[in-house]
């Protein structure tokens, strides 16, 4: 049974491994470390990850809470790189990373958690279907810089 964990430091190498399935390219390790040590200590960032029987990562997930300015002003949650290792893929792993995000946002009473995915990753939109997620309730759109 995986065990869930929060990223750390020490993690470094493997996260680095990690990123590198999702976006096809090698992290650049010196700015993962100055960003991985903002995060763990910045209370609205939820980084954490699976271990594995043998306590290898085998997945990870951020959650950032965000304040909102509109209704009751309740807190919501972004979402963001979801990885689960092709090693350990379609094991549950994916929704128990996702299903302690969730658990976090209710805790500090978030009103939803909302994330974009690349419209070519057919097989990630069917997963966050199976799990409970609408879509086409919102139109994403993103510009890089």
């Amino acid at each position: 049974m995986p065990t869930i964990v929060r990223i750390e430091g020490t993690d470094l190498k493997e996260l680095a491994a990690l990123s590198q399935e999702l976006c096809g390219r090698e992290a650049n390790i010196a700015c993962l470390k100055d960003t991985l040590e903002k995060i763990v200590h910045n209370p609205d960032y939820i980084l954490i990850g699976a271990r594995d029987d043998q306590h290898r990562l085998i997945g990870s997930v951020m959650g950032i809470i965000c304040m909102d300015v509109v209704g009751d002003c309740r807190p919501f949650v972004v979402l963001e790189n979801l990885i689960v290792s092709e090693r350990a893929r379609g094991l549950g792993i994916g929704k128990l990373l996702v299903s302690y995000i969730e658990e976090r946002a209710r805790e500090r009473n978030c009103y939803y958690i909302m994330f974009a995915s690349l419209a070519k990753r057919k097989e990630a939109h069917r997963f966050y279907e199976s799990i409970g997620y609408a879509k086409g309730v919102v139109e994403g759109f993103k510009k890089y810089l």
